[in-house]
């Protein structure tokens, strides 16, 4: 079992990757046409709403102490794979 701040760091570095990635898709949707721009521009929205639920998730998780982080662990391995899948359906929209 992984301590909480190896859990913490494995998570912030995880989500550093997956912001550069949405980061790109964000500048990819700038280059699109009109219409698409609309379509890619909710994407994003979605995406960077998971993307602060996430942040929020992590701050819960270094802020709490003792067993009550384990708690939290199940709902922040939620919120990261609902980022991860949002990311990957994004960007499977957008090739």
């Amino acid at each position: 079992m992984k301590s909480k701040n190896e859990y913490i760091e494995i998570l912030a570095t995880e989500l550093r990757e997956l912001s550069t990635e949405i980061d790109e898709l964000t500048a990819k949707t700038e280059n699109a046409a009109a219409t698409v721009k609309l379509n890619y521009f909710e994407e994003l929205e979605a995406l960077r709403a998971k993307q602060q639920a996430a942040v929020e998730k992590m701050k819960e998780l270094e802020a709490n102490r003792g067993e009550a982080w384990e708690e939290l662990k199940e709902t922040a391995d939620t919120v990261w794979h609902d980022l991860r899948t949002g990311l990957a359906s994004a960007v499977s929209k957008f090739k």
